[in-house]
């Protein structure tokens, strides 16, 4: 069984339980496979990333099996404003449209949802873009809240940060820190890196916790506490506010 996110956000959970912690956020448009079916519940895999985790089943909605096919080699595009908007018509109300949000282009202005023409008011991102135009993307993000598991720009992890970036950019990453670290090409020295490469953070038992994209002049931004931006050396990210390096540094990776 597949399904597809026809909320604005809607929350993906560590177990089958509305108190369970949120892990990850689907955003409008994530087309995602069923796994399993307990109670009112669907654990579910994103079609994005493989994430998996517990959808309320009031919260799905299903696709067929040859609606689905379609939906992925269909032309996708991301919506690109904080908050975009989809009038639909025969409801005659409006549903919001956050960054990274996933659609599904006719043409200009309008999106296909279940076969039919939707207006879609907002912009619309498509293709790889520069890195030059990443940190334009990034700095769209500056002061979200950080909310684990968060994917939108009303509440973002670090790693849901990074991800929903490249996106926006045309690149795949996976969900979390510890895998975006598998990816890329390691560096030796921050002198070798440029905007837009990933830091990636450790603990003390060196397990990757953190990732922020690099920024010129010794800058990072990332999610702590909100999107922010910091000071970056060779032993981490320095919080000037707090006048103490926040996170250690273990390696800086070249995606692209």
């Amino acid at each position: 069984m597949h399904g597809i996110c026809a909320l604005t956000l809607a929350p993906l959970r560590a177990e089958a339980s509305d108190r369970s912690e949120m892990v990850s956020e689907l955003l409008f448009g994530d087309l995602y496979t069923v796994l399993e079916k307990r109670k009112n519940w669907l654990r579910i895999k994103l079609d994005f990333d493989g994430y998996e985790g517990w959808l309320g089943e009031k919260q799905h909605k299903y696709l067929s099996p040859q609606t689905f096919t379609n939906l992925k080699n269909s032309h996708q595009v991301c919506a690109a404003d904080t908050v975009g908007m989809l009038a639909w018509p025969e409801l005659n109300l409006h549903q919001l449209i956050v960054e990274g949000s996933t659609l599904y282009q006719k043409q200009a202005n309008h999106i296909m949802w279940q076969g039919v023409e939707i207006p879609f008011s907002g912009q619309l991102l498509s293709g790889l873009k520069t890195k030059a135009e990443m940190l334009d993307i990034a700095f769209t993000y500056l002061n979200a809240p950080y909310v684990w598991g968060g994917r939108s720009p009303f509440g973002i992890d670090c790693s849901g940060f990074t991800q929903m970036v490249y996106k926006l950019c045309g690149y795949q990453l996976p969900r979390d820190a510890k895998d975006q670290a598998l990816r890329g090409e390691a560096l030796s020295f921050i002198e070798e890196s440029e905007p837009g490469d990933l830091a990636f953070f450790d603990n003390a038992e060196g397990n990757i916790v953190h990732v922020g994209i690099v920024l010129a002049n010794n800058y990072i931004i990332h999610a702590s506490g909100k999107v922010r931006l910091d000071r970056l050396d060779q032993h981490g990210i320095y919080n000037a506010e707090e006048r103490a390096h926040t996170h250690r540094l273990r390696v800086i990776k070249k995606i692209f």
